[in-house]
């Protein structure tokens, strides 16, 4: 039947022509996770008891003649930061390793109550920090397309489980690019929403004002069936935006209904940072969307190259006041035998933490110090405050916006673990839609020297059903989101 290639509109076909219930989908998904994961490292941890309990559960509210919702019965991977009641929630760090939270996150909460299935929390890079996904206290992950390459980071295990058809869809977060990175990398669909249009009550925070919880999938069409799902104001999230509409997002856009809709080409994206060959393929995949009938034009984001540098500020800035909290006394890791309350502290964060961890609140608490806050984290914010305006400037203009997901495709794994600015030069084009709080989607369209490439579909507040509108459009034109790495396309 070639379960693991079926879209998720297909799988819910068949669980309600009873040609296939939930349990036996969940076995099967836990089946191919058994069989394949010891190659990828993608997850931390697999729920077996409890999934087939969930799908147990499920199959009998598809028994009901009730109207359900798409997703009950499906099986689905959350990243390792969204808390599960009962679950080991880890973050990818030594300091979780055994927190088993009281609570669910208010995502998987509503993914629960729609009738999925929770197979298992995959693996990241520790707290969200990465952006190869190396930096999991657990291990890195492996790129199902060639298995020394990195996934992207941080949400590398879903990416990594998705593209390798061990899950059908699964959850990510995205503070700096980490969930249209991982999908560029592995040949995916991944959407950024709106920042505040999906709860981050119950998801562990890296940077408060920029991280944002979103589905990766094979398809716009099963980011859009999970996001409907997930997106909603939440009165328990103090950054929850009351504006996101209730309304489920529809894949209605025609062919004959694009002639007025203008897209922009930021020049700057297209600079000397981008390699050669994926500026081919992004050039071809524009030549499709000009013969679907989109208009193009050039504009200008004058003040892109300042973004690394404000994001990190930013986002290292915010990480050294949330992980604060990790002292050795409230919950999580401890040390053995500590002298004195200093010792605690010290010894704790000093064994609990990771490098890159480490290295990100240093900055963070540096910038953040008496005498360096308004030269270093007040300059930032301003610019922070630029980016969003020259966005905004471009969208008086043009309805979306074109953007290579990232400069490369995927690299080796250890290639630049000893080079953190170009490490985090692998986010030039991803961040700045995070300083901004836009939503973004990042599809593939190619494949350069056998690795994925991605593209992004920027568009400007809560257009969300928009820029799933358009990638959908471009995805019945062409077959690159159906593509499996060769070692896995097989039952």
């Amino acid at each position: 039947m070639d379960i693991y290639k079926k879209s998720i509109t297909e799988l819910s076909e068949l669980l309600k022509k009873k040609e296939l219930s939930s349990l036996e989908m969940t076995k099967y998904f836990l089946e191919r996770i058994n069989a394949y994961d010891s190659k990828l490292n993608s997850f931390i941890s697999v729920n077996e008891d409890f999934a087939l309990e969930q799908a147990k559960f499920a199959d009998n509210l598809l028994s009901r003649k009730n109207e359900n919702s798409l997703l009950a019965g499906i099986p689905i991977a959350h990243k390792d930061l969204f808390s599960t009641k009962g679950i080991l929630t880890t973050c990818g760090s030594k300091m979780l390793e055994s927190y088993h939270p009281p609570f669910d996150a208010t995502v998987v909460n509503r993914l629960t109550k729609a009738g999925m299935v929770s197979i298992g929390k995959t693996n990241m890079d520790e707290f969200a920090m990465g952006s190869s996904n190396e930096s999991s206290y657990f291990g890195p992950v492996k790129n199902p397309w060639n298995l020394t390459k990195v996934p992207g980071g941080s949400s590398g295990g879903s990416a990594s489980a998705v593209a390798a058809r061990l899950a059908p869809i699964a959850t990510g977060s995205d503070t700096g690019g980490s969930i249209r990175q991982p999908a560029s990398f592995c040949g995916l669909t991944g959407l950024k929403p709106t920042y505040g249009s999906v709860s981050r009550y119950g998801m562990i925070a890296y940077a408060s004002s920029l991280d944002q919880g979103g589905p990766i999938a094979k398809s716009a069409e099963d980011c859009a069936l999970l996001f409907n799902e997930m997106k909603g104001y939440d009165s328990n999230d103090p950054t929850s935006n009351y504006k996101i509409k209730e309304e489920k997002i529809k894949l209605s856009l025609k062919k004959e209904n694009v002639k007025n809709i203008t897209i922009g080409i930021p020049k700057e994206y297209f600079s000397d940072n981008l390699d050669s060959k994926i500026s081919d393929i992004l050039n071809i995949s524009i030549e499709t969307f000009k013969k679907l009938g989109f208009n193009f034009r050039e504009v200008s984001l004058p003040n892109h190259n300042y973004t690394i540098p404000a994001y990190y500020i930013i986002a290292s800035a915010e990480a050294s006041s949330n992980l604060s909290r990790y002292d050795g006394i409230k919950f999580g890791y401890r040390c053995d035998k500590p002298k004195n309350l200093e010792d605690l502290y010290l010894k704790t964060r000093k064994e609990g933490f990771g490098k890159e961890v480490k290295k990100r609140i240093m900055i963070g608490a540096y910038a953040l110090s008496s005498g360096y806050y308004d030269e270093y984290y007040m300059r930032a914010l301003k610019i922070r405050r630029i980016i969003k305006d020259n966005f905004m400037k471009a969208f008086e203009n043009i309805d979306f916006l074109f953007a290579p997901t990232c400069p490369t495709t995927a690299f080796d794994i250890g290639e630049k673990t000893s080079d953190a600015v170009a490490m985090y030069l692998s986010d030039i084009y991803t961040t700045p839609v995070n300083l901004a709080g836009l939503p973004a989607v990042s599809i593939p369209i190619g494949f350069s020297d056998k690795m994925p490439v991605g593209m992004q579909i920027i568009g400007n507040y809560f257009s969300e059903e928009d820029i799933l509108n358009i990638a959908h459009l471009y995805q019945i034109e062409t077959d690159w989101h159906e593509k499996i790495p060769e070692e896995f396309n097989c039952e």
